[in-house]
């Protein structure tokens, strides 16, 4: 029962959602963010790259900074390659990290911490 729930329930997020563009196309958007069930130390690479080579603004994760609580790994991996993925996904830049990442349709934005969604 659990899963039939939580599925209405992204299925109803992800429908909320979709905003229609002026020109009358429909547009969703999107955020990329860590997948909780990969390996923290696959999770630790991938991060460091997004903040270091990739080009990533991770300042907002550090300490004292809006997004830095919860102090998980998982939450700062995820602004990260949200991060990377909004700047660079119309120039190539994809949300794969080795395999640590996933594209997903409900904002994860939370408290003061704002995901950016680039259409």
């Amino acid at each position: 029962m659990w899963f039939l729930s939580t599925k209405i329930t992204l299925s109803l997020a992800l429908f909320l959602l979709i905003q229609p563009k002026t020109d009358g196309q429909v547009q969703c958007k999107e955020w990329c963010i860590a997948d909780p069930q990969t390996p923290e130390d696959i999770l630790q690479a991938a991060l460091n790259w997004a903040c270091g080579p990739g080009g990533a603004d991770c300042g907002l994760i550090q300490q004292n900074q809006p997004c830095y609580l919860p102090n998980k790994l998982v939450d700062h991996a995820s602004y990260a390659f949200n991060s990377y993925w909004q700047k660079y996904k119309h120039k190539g830049g994809t949300c794969d990290f080795s395999s640590a990442a996933m594209v997903v349709g409900l904002d994860p934005s939370h408290d003061h911490c704002t995901y950016d969604s680039v259409s």
